[in-house]
């Protein structure tokens, strides 16, 4: 389980950081298709995934070395769920605010993996 959980951070990193990147180009661009949609959606559910995975380690009682550790998985969680209460009603704006929540868990993502 717990290489399942190192490996699910390397796909972490790799969808946040580049759904939020697709998410400012099509900002920059003015419209997102279908495909960055379902890329922000994609960051959503991996951190929802390695969040859940990370809840089983700790239920079999594997602790990481590091306590932020924790602190930081939920905070990329809270980021990239936020908008969906948050965001305004703007499609363009709205756009804006799901990459920026999706930088900002991927930064934090960095920082679980380096606590781990």
């Amino acid at each position: 389980m717990l290489t399942v959980h190192h490996v699910v951070a390397f796909v972490v990193l790799a969808v946040t950081w580049g759904s939020a990147a697709l998410g400012f180009w099509a900002y920059r661009r003015g419209s997102a298709s279908f495909a960055v949609q379902h890329a922000l959606a994609l960051a959503q559910t991996v951190l929802i995934a390695q969040v859940a995975l990370g809840l089983l380690l700790l239920s079999n009682h594997n602790r990481a070395a590091d306590r932020l550790h924790y602190a930081y998985g939920t905070f990329a969680l809270l980021a990239v769920l936020a908008p969906w209460l948050y965001a305004p009603d703007d499609p363009r704006r709205r756009l804006l605010w799901f990459a920026g929540a999706t930088l900002v868990a991927a930064a934090l993502a960095v920082r679980a993996f380096m606590t781990a």
